[in-house]
């Protein structure tokens, strides 16, 4: 080989090897004994910066000192893929960036109608006997309230009712002879006998007629002591009834609960008093306007969501019982990191986005996503505000990587 060719090789080796020990943040040659820090970063996120030594707040790993000449940290050389911009424009990559924003938040839920438990009575009598007369005969019948629904022969109230004609008499009686004194122990008496058929359940009007008219009513009649829709029935003509049987369950149906499924993820921004709004398929064009009124302890554990209830008052009686309808759950805004959703890979055990480093360097980012509002994800960890990030193309780039992965070596 000449002399000339020789010097020539040695010199690019030179040359190469001082642009590779540049390129790594050390100098080729000791400029001086002493050199002076600058600052200090984190390997693993270079744009973490801090004028002291010490270890990363997010990642725990050393700071590394930083002095005039030398370049930052590259994380591309480790994990990061790297594509030119024409492979990028071929497999269509985008971009944006995850800003802190203000979201109003609504959550999404099916729900269905039911009925407002506050707003359920049970029909009840107090005494044992047999239905004579049926006036509430159909479930689903709308009663007012003191309309009459059926009437009981009861031969205990018979009783007491004679037991009351009785203390009448002999109360009417001692008056017309004056006789003061025996006229207070026959009122004591009229009283308690008015007061046994009072626990019985019998209207104050219906014991004045038997008192007026001096007989006995044999048929009580049962009324209703609120206004309702019939749900159940079971009052049939001479059916055997006891204090335990239920009669009839009227409903009110002037206001309504709405149960709402909420997913788990969701879950936690659900309150009490929050706003919430109900559309219904068959009513297209019509809102209904409610407040979360309580949220069930439990998870479902079938569907694994949480109930929340939601108030409504029901105009018109348009919101039937069991329905299915489509809630919103107006949580109240934030300002949190957000990023689009299309920018999140999630395989199931992890979370990953691309964040573009500069020079073609997408580096696969593990994150930790939170809620989903409007076609952005609450980024929980693992980016910064401003970060320019892949929305487009990323599954592309993580086969790319888990290539890359595979044959220890950079993608290109």
């Amino acid at each position: 080989m000449k002399p000339t060719l020789v010097v020539l090789v040695a010199g690019i080796a030179f040359l190469g090897g001082l642009g590779y020990e540049r390129w790594r943040g050390k100098p080729a040659a000791p400029e001086s004994a002493e050199r002076k820090v600058l600052y200090w970063v984190d390997p693993m996120h270079p744009w973490y910066k801090s004028d002291k030594p010490g270890i990363a707040p997010d990642c725990g790993m050393t700071l590394v000192p930083m002095h005039a000449g030398d370049q930052l940290p590259n994380r591309a050389a480790a994990d990061a893929v790297q594509v030119s911009p024409e492979k990028q424009q071929l497999i269509g990559v985008e971009y944006g960036t995850a800003e802190y924003e203000a979201a109003a938040d609504t959550i999404h839920a099916a729900a269905r109608v039911t009925l407002d438990e506050t707003k359920i009575v049970k029909v009840q009598t107090r005494l044992e006997g047999w239905i004579g007369r049926v006036f509430a005969d159909f479930t689903g019948k709308y009663v007012k309230k003191g309309d009459a629904l059926a009437t009981v022969y009861s031969p205990d109230a018979l009783a007491t009712e004679e037991e009351y004609l009785l203390a009448l008499r002999a109360q009417r009686t001692m008056h017309d002879e004056a006789m003061p004194a025996m006229a207070a122990g026959n009122d004591n008496l009229v009283a308690a006998a008015r007061k046994r058929l009072e626990l019985w359940d019998i209207s104050g009007q219906q014991i004045d007629e038997v008192g007026r008219t001096g007989k006995p009513i044999e048929n009580l009649t049962v009324y209703a002591p609120a206004a309702g829709y019939i749900s159940e029935r079971n009052a049939f003509p001479n059916q055997h009834v006891t204090p335990d049987t239920v009669l009839y369950t009227l409903a009110d149906l002037s206001t309504v609960w709405v149960v709402a499924d909420v997913f788990e993820y969701e879950a936690a921004g659900v309150r009490v008093g929050q706003a919430a709004t109900l559309t219904l398929d068959y009513l297209p064009g019509r809102t209904f306007h409610g407040t979360v009124s309580y949220i069930l302890p439990g998870v479902d554990p079938a569907s694994r969501t949480l109930k929340a209830r939601i108030a409504f008052d029901n105009p018109g009686e348009q919101l039937k019982p069991d329905q299915y309808g489509q809630v919103e759950i107006h949580t109240g805004g934030a300002r949190r990191l957000m990023a689009p959703e299309s920018a999140v890979l999630d395989s199931g055990d992890r979370q990953v986005v691309y964040v573009d480093l500069g020079n073609g360097n997408l580096e696969p980012r593990p994150v930790r996503a939170g809620q989903h509002v409007g076609g952005r994800v609450e980024i929980l960890d693992g980016l910064k505000a401003g970060e320019r990030i892949v929305t487009s193309g990323n599954f592309l780039l993580d086969s790319e990587s888990q290539l890359k992965a595979a044959q220890g070596g950079p993608a290109k």
